[in-house]
């Protein structure tokens, strides 16, 4: 039987108000390409980041064994002076420097406080021969492209002598031919003895290269399989990953639902920094009065960059397609032409871009609105102030004035001043990214009213959420979205979570 290289037992790691690993144990064979899955939010990251040392000893509850020995790791440098390097979904690379320079960062080719320059190209060519990579290594990072940039990153845990791999997400940014080299190259390190462990939502590829797979849900461990012994198929993983019921945590809501007012056909777009790689390809979706959709898929599926390049192409490059207003083709160019038809978009992350948090709410909520409060370029201080009142009363913000500085307000009631601030503009389609991201339960029960009532008032709303319980509990409709290509249409009576998670993991048939 093969010994394992690795032993976590009973972690727990709590965040202000939120567990978010409770008694997860995870064991690891030697030599073996172990995959972990979930869905987002699931803790996968979190324990990972516990076993590297992002979050110390000290820091979390539970036991790590590695390779026979207790560990206790304060920082990453010490869980790669063990043999354990990650390697994270957001690439740690210098876009300015070299290759070479990027592998041995923090890892220097010195002598005598120099750089030894020779050393340090020499030993990054072997480097990159054996991860395939055949560039110069005094290529810049931002000369090469994103699968290249993540070579780069497993030739720099080669170089740290790495003894377990840990991959974040490593084909989330890669196309089909970059992503089947990367798994070639995981499987010649399982052959080299290197341990590999693997974080995805691409199940296919984790039924093609993992030797076990371990199931994470609401930050517990579900089960262990063998992917050999135990059978191991998609199906079976989404069952294991999705498997809770519903409960009531969402306000009963009979939809009243209208004419088309939001149609979008052939939408395509491309990614700013990668250069020929497609985030949303050939996406149509339509949108009605009174109805609230869905729009489902995992990390990397490209939900956010739809919602945003719709938005007055405020994501991508080289878009394409047509949007329709009411059954009228429709030109957004910009922001302005944007919110000028109708349509405003709430942000996935309302703390960097939706707000600004040493403001009040009164200026937060109005700042979409100006041009409504606005005369001869003055902003009518008192109609301001009536408006921020009237949401202050109408969302329920809790804070004792509409002067409070908004980042001292809780996630639910930063929502509802983000909410506010859009709906000032009197959008027929509102786009909500997230939510209730980061809200506790009874704010997120506020938060689907407001949503209700939005809808009832015969507003369009698309709700982008990686929740799927939310989407189920919310949504009369829901479209799936997988590497940037819609895979489904599934009406609220027909969706389950195994159905959502099927076309989220399975792609479109090519």
């Amino acid at each position: 039987m093969t010994e394992h290289i690795l032993r976590m037992s009973g972690i727990t790691k709590t965040f202000p108000g939120v567990k978010a690993l409770q008694n997860v144990n995870l064991s690891v064979r030697r030599g073996e390409i172990h995959a972990i899955c979930g869905e987002n939010g699931a803790g996968k990251s979190t324990l990972m980041k516990v076993l590297s040392g992002v979050y110390p000893h000290g820091d979390y509850e539970g036991e790590i064994i590695f390779e026979g020995r207790k560990c206790e790791f304060g920082g990453i440098r010490d869980s790669e002076h063990a043999g354990i390097v990650i390697i994270h979904q957001e690439l740690a690379l210098s876009p300015q420097l070299s290759i070479a320079e990027n592998i041995f960062l923090g890892n220097e080719r010195a002598r005598r406080g120099l750089i030894d320059w020779n050393r340090t190209n020499f030993e990054a060519a072997e480097l990159m021969k054996r991860v395939g990579l055949r560039e110069n290594p005094t290529t810049p990072i931002s000369d090469i492209g994103v699968g290249k940039q993540q070579l780069v990153e497993i030739a720099k845990a080669l170089s740290k002598e790495v003894k377990l791999l840990i991959l974040d997400e490593p084909t989330a940014a890669l196309n089909d031919d970059d992503s089947a080299h990367l798994l070639d190259l995981l499987r010649g390190l399982r052959d080299e003895g290197i341990t590999c462990v693997i974080i995805s939502h691409k199940l296919n590829e984790v039924t093609a290269i993992a030797d076990s797979v371990t199931i994470i849900r609401d930050g517990q461990t579900i089960e262990t399989l063998d992917m050999a012994s135990d059978h191991v198929t998609e199906d079976r993983i989404i069952s294991g990953m999705v498997g809770r019921a519903l409960d009531n945590r969402f306000p009963p809501h009979e939809p009243t639902i209208g004419e088309e007012v939001l149609r979008i056909e052939d939408w395509t777009v491309y990614s700013p920094s990668q250069p020929g790689r497609k985030v949303v390809d050939g996406a149509a979706l339509t949108l009605r009065r009174g109805e609230i959709v869905g729009l489902a898929g995992l990390m990397g599926a490209g939900r956010t960059e739809l919602a945003m390049s719709v938005f007055g192409r405020a994501y991508g490059v080289h878009i394409s397609g047509k949007i329709f207003k009411d059954g009228k083709p429709i030109e957004v160019r910009n922001v302005q032409d944007a919110i000028r038809h109708g349509i405003a978009y709430a942000t996935e992350d309302r703390k960097r871009y939706g707000l600004n948090l040493i403001e009040d709410i009164k200026r937060n909520i109005s700042a979409a609105g100006l041009t409504g409060l606005s005369r001869r370029g003055w902003v009518n201080e008192n109609e301001e102030y009536q408006v921020a009142e009237r949401f202050h009363k109408s969302m329920n913000i809790k804070a004792p004035s509409v002067e409070s500085i908004v980042g001292k307000l809780s996630g639910g009631n930063q929502q509802k001043v983000v909410l506010s601030k859009w709906i000032l503009t009197e959008p027929d389609v509102l786009i909500l990214d997230e939510p209730t991201r980061g809200i506790d339960v009874g704010a997120k029960y506020e938060i689907y009213t407001i949503i209700n009532r939005l809808a009832d008032q015969g507003k369009a709303v698309l709700v982008i959420s990686s929740e799927l319980p939310e989407l189920l509990g919310l949504c009369d409709r829901i479209y799936t979205l997988s590497e940037g290509r819609i895979t489904g249409e599934v009406p609220r009576a027909d969706a389950t979570q195994e159905s959502l998670m099927y076309l989220m993991t399975k792609g479109q048939e090519k």
